[in-house]
């Protein structure tokens, strides 16, 4: 590789009234100082993530004179320290950002593309698919990283400090090190086998050959260095220099070892997709609804299509009067539908004719919507309607399965005393990625092309989302901003999860926007999850309980899902202050952090 040089609320009123008091960070965002809290209210700016060292490295940029668009690539970069198995810099994302002063909604689609090289058959071997264990950890899942050209890309359009500058929290916590928790500890067993497949892999996350032990401190001087070069050097480094060699060679050769027994395919990630690729601005998706205006994220990603074709399923329901049971049945079945949608219709743009424009539609949802009965339940795998040639109630054509997600992504929600709000989902896929890491570099590379289909389902039916040369696999990251008639914030949220992102954005969305709980408790309530199944999953709150047999009696059918999701979000109060609010429970329980805390 040749190196070049660096480059350059008024708000919806909710009948609960908020009754936490406000958390604020601590100075400097280090191992030990920050306290994970799910509410926060304030001024000067809010944080909300899954850690707390990564909200305060948010709020340490916002108490700086930093803006919403710095936190969030702060908060981001320490996420890929203290969340090193949901994201990083060998990952990618989509960035969802409000702008105050124009109160315009602008979008990055920072997803990882599959090598120029690739084709339809990229995970079939001898004619079939393969084992998808086995195209996960290797180097023939990993796509081309799209996160630093995202936190450039955003530093470059909205931002008001450097990349080193904003970068400069997260290494410091690298360098120092962090509290490993009890969710560190279990996401490091549970990937103990595979990571001792990989020597580099298993001496940064297994220190000593052991598990991580809860309370000890977790250093790693390699990714503090990588920062601090990626700071230096602006991101020519990943994506011209030594730092993407090191990339493109781990790909290429996957550092095994040798006694483990494990086949590492090799990837054919080249230098050359890393020089090509970018970053891409691209307008969001909007739908309307109770008056408000709901964007998203437009494909690549199938969230922004999903979620506003479900609300605009939904629109002419009164969830607020529904009853419980009736309005999680409405739920499941609206998601049902716009995921029978989802799977025949949506893939990467530039590849794939997709009508966003018409999956949008309030005509087109109308004539799903008259699918769905107060008593009676829809035969899944539902089939896809035609959002080009709307019929009403049309139960034709042939149905496309829900391709599987890893569900381990993180998700980072901004505001800033201007006004301005960041939703941020960022993914290395599944948890631990392919669970190779670069060496000598601290992170761990991505498994995202796993989300493409390996084969299509139907020969007979179109598959959008099968591999293609710099192609973008289909993603169901969900980062949403609600604003008033008078495009002024009212909410912004996100999750992660695979596929159940769509349903868990949704879900609280509902449960906020028409069930009127408090925002922490709209991102707390037990989630169900319908993604075109036979079964729909339920999280023990509720699989455990009468509105289970309520919704078995209309026939629904269920299964256990232990957790579905971690959300986090912001919003705009009355009175000018910032709410943040994150899980009280879910992985771990999440931090909301003010600047200036408020009673």
């Amino acid at each position: 590789m040749r190196r070049r040089a660096a480059r350059r609320l008024a708000v919806v009123a909710v009948s609960a009234a908020v009754v936490s008091v406000g958390a604020a960070a601590p100075p400097a965002a280090t191992s030990g100082q920050a306290a994970k809290v799910p509410v926060a209210v304030g001024y000067g700016g809010a944080v909300a993530s899954v850690d707390a060292d990564a909200s305060a490295a948010g709020i340490e940029v916002l108490r700086k004179g930093g803006n919403a668009v710095d936190a969030a690539v702060a908060t981001a970069a320490a996420l890929g320290v203290t969340e090193p198995y949901s994201a990083g810099i060998g990952g990618g994302g989509y960035f969802v950002y409000y702008d105050a002063k124009t109160r315009a909604v602008h979008t990055i689609d920072g997803r990882e593309t599959a090598p120029l090289t690739a084709d339809s058959h990229l995970f079939q071997e001898n004619g079939k698919p393969l084992a998808f264990a086995d195209a996960v950890s290797s180097g023939l899942g990993v796509g081309t990283p799209g996160t630093p050209a995202t936190w450039q890309t955003a530093l470059d359009e909205w931002g008001s400090r450097s990349l080193s500058t904003v970068l400069r929290p997260a290494e410091r916590i690298a360098r120092d090190g962090f509290s490993v928790d009890d969710t560190f500890r279990a996401q490091t067993a549970a990937n103990e086998t595979r990571f001792r497949y990989f020597p580099d892999t298993a001496e940064l996350f297994l220190p000593g050959g052991q598990l991580p032990v809860v309370g000890s401190t977790f250093k790693n001087p390699d990714l503090a260095r990588t920062y601090e070069e990626l700071g230096r050097e602006g991101t020519d480094a990943v994506y011209d220099g030594d730092l993407g060699q090191d990339i493109v060679s781990t790909v290429e050769k996957p550092p095994v070892d040798p006694d483990s027994g494990w086949k590492a395919r090799p990837g054919k990630l080249s230098e050359y997709d890393l020089a090509a690729y970018r970053a891409k601005l691209q307008n969001p998706t909007r739908t309307s609804y109770r008056g408000l205006n709901v964007y998203s994220i437009a494909p690549s990603s199938s969230g922004g299509t999903t979620v506003g074709e479900a609300l605009n399923i939904l629109e002419n329901t009164n969830l607020s009067k529904a009853s419980e049971t009736q309005y999680l049945h409405h739920f499941v079945e609206a998601s049902r539908i716009a995921f029978a949608d989802r799977g025949r219709w949506v893939g990467d743009p530039v590849f794939e004719d997709v009508p966003t424009k018409q999956l949008l539609s309030q005509s087109y949802a109308d004539s799903r919507a008259c699918l769905i009965k107060d008593d009676a339940v829809l035969t899944s795998p539902l089939a896809p309607g035609d959002p080009r040639h709307p019929e009403a109630c049309a139960k034709g054509g042939t149905a496309a399965p829900t391709t599987y997600e890893g569900e381990n992504t993180t998700h980072l929600t901004v505001a800033d005393k201007w006004g301005n709000v960041v939703s941020y989902t960022l993914t290395i896929e599944q948890t631990g990625g392919s669970g190779i890491t670069v060496p000598g570099r601290g992170f761990l590379l991505n498994n995202e092309l796993t989300d493409f289909s390996f084969a299509p389902a139907n020969p007979d039916v179109h598959d959008p989302n099968l591999p293609g040369p710099g192609k973008r696999p289909r993603s169901s990251i969900s980062p949403t901003i609600v604003l008033d008639r008078h495009n002024r914030p009212v909410v912004a949220l996100g999750s992660p999860g695979g596929a159940t992102i769509i349903t868990t954005v949704l879900q609280t969305l509902t449960e906020f926007l028409d069930r009127h709980l408090p925002l922490v408790d709209a991102i707390a309530a037990p989630r169900a999850s319908q993604r075109n199944s036979a079964q729909t999953d339920l999280e023990p709150a509720l699989y455990y309980s009468d509105m289970k047999d309520r919704l078995a009696a209309i026939g629904h059918s269920f299964r256990l899902n232990p957790e579905i999701g971690a959300a986090t979000g912001v919003q705009r109060l009355p009175d000018g202050r910032w709410l943040a609010a994150a899980e009280k429970v879910r992985r771990g329980g999440g931090s909301a952090m003010v600047v200036d805390p408020a009673p």
